[in-house]
This record gives structure tokens, sequence and C-alpha cells, in this order.
């Protein structure tokens, strides 16, 4: 029996978010309408709450895809850019909720070649999208 939990679904991830309306941060994350880069120091761990995962919960199956979902050309840094839990980089983020701004918030670490970096995205209801990358 497996003890991995299954990733949240986009329903799911939009109902966190109709539940906890972004209002204005009153953290040291700022802003966070599309990813931003947030140091190790700027994550304020003690007011977090992770509610769950974007991540397939099976590590052995296929890989998640790297395809992004830009329908409306938007682009990965466009504040505008669909929250899509299938497509990159939603779905290698957790889901964590902020005690100070009561904000959902998704997490991932980009991994380069000389470095790591925390991005954060707030998850506005609105942007969350359904959409399946096609087979």
């Amino acid at each position: 029996m497996s003890t991995e939990e299954a990733p949240l679904l986009a329903a799911e991830l939009k109902a966190l978010a109709e539940q906890k309306p972004p209002s204005p941060c009153r953290c040291s994350l700022g802003a966070c309408v599309a990813w931003e880069s947030v140091p190790g120091e700027r994550w304020p761990a003690a007011q977090l709450t992770r509610l769950g995962s974007l991540r397939p919960a099976d590590r052995f199956g296929p890989e998640p895809t790297y395809e992004e979902f830009h329908p409306d050309k938007t682009r990965y840094d466009s504040p505008d850019a669909p929250i899509a839990p299938a497509f990159f980089p939603y779905n290698r983020c957790d889901v964590f909720s902020c005690a100070a701004c009561d904000r959902v918030l998704l997490k991932y670490t980009e991994y380069g070649g000389y470095y790591v970096d925390d991005r954060v995205r707030v998850v506005h209801a609105g942007l969350v999208s359904d959409a399946q990358p096609e087979d």
C-alpha cells in the first residue's frame, strides 16, 4: 500500500484559491503574481502550511511533461498565464497557505547546472485550468 499522497486536481486547487482569495501581501514573499525567485531567507516557513502537491504521486512512472500551457500567447513569467496543474512548472509544485496574508501559493524548485532557485506564485482561482497535455 502506497503512503504517497494523491496530487491535488485543478478543481481542488481552484476551490482552495476561492476559499482564500488573494489579499495584499503582508509577508516577506511579496506580490508573487507571476513566478518570482524567493531566496531561502525570504521563505517564511513558520507562517506557511503545506496544503498538498500538484506533483504526480508515482515517482517511477513517466516523467511529468516539461510542456507549458499558453493558449493565449502568455509566457512563463506572465501574471495572467494560466495555472494548469498538468503542465510545467505546476506539475512540480507544492501548495501552501500563508497565515499572514491568507493567500494560496505555489512553490517549485528550478535546478540549473550551477544553481538552485525556489520560485513562488500566488494562485488566482480565475487562472486555474484543467487542460491536459495531448498524448
